[in-house]
């Protein structure tokens, strides 16, 4: 009497296994897309396609990049509130944030890079950063206010004194992912996808 050695299951079901991999210069997002669009095309009717291991995990956590960027925004939001004890002054700081997000995403347009995870990180990276060069020009406005300067006045000079520390930082901080973002090697798309968005700041 002959058989098959192993029925394989899936979820209780008879299963077949398929491996695949991403080729060069494509992303394990894409060659999941192009699994999932051939198997809709040629799977006979009744039969189905799930994910397993890294892919399934993959699958399960790419809506939660946007829900962590968000709550980064209000975590920095309520932390400006309280050093500020102003709800409204914080919100001039957070308008930072989206110029910072918008470079991210030009500059890794125009170096071709992947919107991956190791991207998002560093676009939460760069909340903190935008913030920070923000806040240098904010809270000088604020002193300046409180001396009877307009806001005009107040935001003029604001930023004419904190240009220089601003750049320094700024700089100071490129230069530091600098090796990352011309790496070479294994590993080296997630240290230039983390660099190139959190240097945007």
């Amino acid at each position: 009497m002959t058989g098959p050695d192993l029925l394989p299951h899936f979820n209780g079901f008879p299963a077949a296994k398929v491996n695949g991999n991403s080729a060069h210069g494509y992303s394990s997002g894409q060659a999941i897309a192009a699994m999932e669009e051939v198997a809709r095309e040629v799977l006979p009717q009744g039969y189905t396609f799930a994910w397993s291991g890294l892919a399934f995990e993959e699958k399960k956590s790419g809506g939660t990049s946007m829900m962590a960027f968000v709550f980064g925004l209000i975590i920095v939001f309520l932390v400006l509130a309280a050093q500020y004890e102003s709800w409204t002054l914080p919100g001039s700081v957070m308008m930072a944030v989206p110029f910072g997000v918008l470079g991210a995403l030009t500059a890794n347009w125009l170096r071709g890079l992947e919107n991956d995870v190791y991207f998002q990180i560093g676009l939460l990276v760069l909340i903190g950063l935008g913030a920070k060069n923000a806040i240098l020009r904010v809270s000088f406005a604020v002193e300046l206010r409180k001396q009877g300067k307009s806001i005009m006045e107040a935001t003029i000079e604001a930023g004419e004194q904190r240009l220089r520390p601003i750049i320094m930082t700024s700089l100071a901080f490129a230069f530091g992912v600098l090796p990352l973002a011309i790496a070479m090697g294994a590993g080296a798309n997630a240290r230039h996808s983390i660099a190139q968005a959190s240097s945007a700041a």
